[in-house]
Formats: structure tokens, C-alpha cells, sequence
């Protein structure tokens, strides 16, 4: 099962926040969204979950009670225990008592915060409390699962723990998309989508997104162009000809090389 947007536009007042966006998040699949700051992330989150009407083209998510949802800011109510804001969830989707019970326990085994289900939310440490709002946003088994900077402030340690939950979440069946201003992150992703300024500059699997950008990436001694960017102690160029100077040296972009390029490429276009 397929969800996403066809040709979505999406504008506040004069700020154009999604401009003809076309995005596909497939069933088993996790999708990273990433871009800067205003680039899109949360408005095209917010559309796939239904709480931000587009002005232009087609969303396709399955019903409200399939989909999870993980805002921002974790989503979880910090004057209720861990038990007590999953029940609520439960409560919502209408979950018969034995499926609640049987649920929340299971959730409670997998983000490890069994220990932790008699506290207050706001006693929790940031990287429990972020746990807490995948769990709240899993609890339906959802057909589609959209988080929204679910690790944004966390430690490596519960960044990772974050992320075997969303691995675990699509190996179960769901649609995944997951905003992220982590590279390294929307690297484990199966395929990633770049916005910015509210319009797609690439997406694809790592390998498409390589395969489709045009000249070549080259480690430079000394910058003489503004296509170049430093990376650590080090300088990178892309060379849109294809043609490398002398001591430049070629090499294979990651993704964060990749998304640069990209965004280079938009400003020769305009």
C-alpha cells in the first residue's frame, strides 16, 4: 500500500510553504524528509496526517484511526503517567479493554519504559519522553506512521533506540515517513526526500539520488569557485562538466555531498 501527495501546494498567507510537492511513502518502507529550516518538513508532515489542508493537488492517507502521529514536540501530556497517555491513545482509538491492556504492555516492553509507566511525563528524561510519543503514535498498529523530528535534542544512545522502533514499526508492515535534520539518520532510511523552500530538490534511494546528479563531486586543495563547501578540514567541489581541475581528486558523494549539490544546482536553475 502506497500513501502520499500529488503536485501539493500548500501556502499561509503570502509564504509559499509546499510548492507542487509529489511524494509517495510505501507500505514496509520508511521515507526520510529532509531539508533546513522552512524548508517544508513539518507542513508536508502535517498534510499527510490531515491536519493542514492543501490549497493544490491530492493527499492519499488511509483512515484517521490507521494513521500514528508523532508531532514535533513529542506529543506526550506531561501531567499524565506513561501508562495514563497511552491509555488515552487507546481510549481515542476506541481499543476494546483486553487489545488495550495487551497493547500498552507490549509497548511498554519495546521502548523499555515498562519501569517508567507509573511516572509523570514531565519526570521523564528527553530521550523517555520522546519514546513515549513513537510509542503513543504506534499504539493503533498504524497503516501509515509520520514522526516528526522524533530525535531532534536526543543522545546517540536514544537516537538509535528511536530508530529500531521505526525500523521495527515498517518490518511490521507500515508506511513510514520521518522528518529529520540528521544526515546520518535519513541515511538508514530506504528513501529520502530533500525540500527546500517548500519544493523537492531530490529523492530517491541513496544510489538514484547519486545516480541522478549531474557532474561530479571532487575533494579540492583550495576553493576557487562558489560550487565548493568544506567538510571537516577539507574542501569539496562539484564540477556540473564533468571536467576536474588539476589536483582535484574524485570521489563517491554521501548524502549530505549530495543534498549540497542539489541545492547548488537550484541556484544555477534560477
Amino acid at each position: 500500500m502506497t500513501w502520499g501527495t500529488e503536485a501539493v501546494s500548500v501556502s499561509f498567507g503570502d509564504t509559499v510553504a509546499l510548492n507542487s510537492v509529489t511524494v509517495a511513502v510505501e507500505h514496509e518502507r520508511v521515507l526520510a524528509v529532509v531539508g533546513g529550516d522552512g524548508a517544508g518538513k513539518t507542513t508536508l508532515a502535517k498534510v499527510m496526517v490531515g491536519l493542514v489542508e492543501v490549497n493544490l493537488g491530492r493527499v492519499r492517507r488511509p483512515l484517521p484511526k490507521q494513521i500514528g502521529y508523532q508531532s514535533e514536540a513529542s506529543g506526550v501530556w506531561e501531567d499524565l503517567t506513561v501508562s495514563e497517555n497511552l491509555g488515552f491513545v487507546a481510549s481515542a482509538h476506541r481499543l476494546a479493554l483486553l487489545d488495550k491492556t495487551r497493547r500498552i504492555d507490549q509497548l511498554l516492553e519495546i521502548t523499555r519504559l515498562g519501569p517508567a509507566r507509573d511516572r509523570l511525563a514531565r519526570d521523564l528524561s528527553g530521550g523517555m519522553r520522546q519514546k513515549l510519543g513513537v510509542a503513543m503514535a504506534l499504539l493503533p498498529n498504524p497503516l501509515l506512521l509520520v514522526l516528526d523530528e522524533p530525535t531532534t535534542g536526543l543522545d546517540p544512545v536514544s537516537r538509535t533506540d528511536l530508530w529500531t522502533l521505526i525500523a521495527r514499526s515498517a518490518a511490521d508492515g507500515a508506511a513510514v515517513l520521518v522528518t529529520t535534520a540528521y544526515l546520518n539518520e535519513a541515511a538508514r532510511a530506504d528513501r529520502v526526500l530533500v525540500l527546500d523552500e517548500g519544493e523537492v530538490i531530490a529523492q530517491g534511494t541513496l544510489e538514484q539520488v547519486r545516480q541522478t546528479t549531474p557532474g561530479l563531486v571532487a575533494t579540492v586543495t583550495k576553493p576557487d569557485s562558489h560550487l565548493a563547501w568544506r567538510r571537516g578540514r577539507t574542501w569539496r567541489a562539484w564540477f556540473p562538466d564533468g571536467k576536474l581541475p588539476q589536483g582535484a581528486i574524485q570521489l563517491q558523494p554521501d548524502l549530505a555531498d549530495l543534498i549540497t549539490v542539489a541545492a547548488l544546482a537550484r541556484t544555477l536553475d534560477r
